[in-house]
């Protein structure tokens, strides 16, 4: 198991570049609802549909003032290993006492005060909407191993009349440990919620991306006007 690495300079750096990155790959990063304060230890499960979606759940973490990690395959994690900076650490898949430590390494981290584990329970990628969801065991063995509360956070990525898409996050009610069935119902009810949106009222803008070629047109026109 690869552990996360917080806490020195190399990881400012590393968290600048994150949020770079989202900043200049989406037109914003928008939040409808919200994720409950610390000091309590908090697990956040999520759908998995795209290579961005550990990135754009950084700045959920920071909104809520939480000190985030996040479960990556230990394979992507040694390709990727400055993700470690910012939380990242690592599952080796199909090995059993591997797992065991993993879940072991994650249950001290919820104990910390204000910590967040985010998990994605599909365990791969999957086409954004496709229902219904396959969560692996892992999401709720960690519930019931550290005792705190569970969080679904639905993820979509969406265009709206602009060149760059927008990320939406919606986060559900948090719960206690349930039985492996209700924590893909649940996550499926935020998965469907999201995907019925259709424009970004009743969300908050976490991140402010790049304006599309429309918005900066408009900006221009609006200072030309007498």
């Amino acid at each position: 198991m690869i552990p996360a690495c917080k806490g020195c300079l190399r990881g400012r750096v590393v968290d600048a570049y994150v949020r770079h990155k989202v900043r200049s790959s989406f037109r914003g990063v928008w939040l409808r609802g919200e994720l409950p304060p610390a000091p309590e230890g908090l697990l956040v499960y999520a759908n998995h549909g795209n290579w961005w979606d550990g990135f754009v759940l950084h700045p959920l973490a920071r909104a809520a003032r939480r000190d985030g990690y996040v479960l990556m395959e230990e394979e992507n994690l040694r390709r990727y290993a400055f993700l470690r900076h910012v939380g990242a650490f690592s599952l080796r898949r199909g090995d059993a006492s591997s797992s065991l430590e993993t879940l072991r390494y994650a249950r001290a981290l919820l104990q910390r005060p204000g910590a967040a584990v985010f998990l994605f329970p599909e365990g791969e990628h999957r086409p954004p909407g496709e229902l219904p969801l396959r969560l692996e065991r892992g999401v709720e063995t960690l519930a019931r191993m550290s005792r705190v509360r569970s969080v679904p956070v639905a993820i979509r990525y969406a265009f709206f009349e602009h060149e760059r898409p927008d990320v939406l996050l919606d986060v559900g009610a948090p719960h206690p440990p349930v039985a492996p069935l209700e924590f893909q119902r649940r996550l499926e009810e935020r998965v469907v919620a999201l995907q019925a949106v259709t424009r970004l009222e009743g969300f908050q803008r976490l991140v402010a991306g790049q304006p599309g070629v429309a918005e900066r047109w408009d900006a221009v026109r609006a200072r030309s006007r007498p």
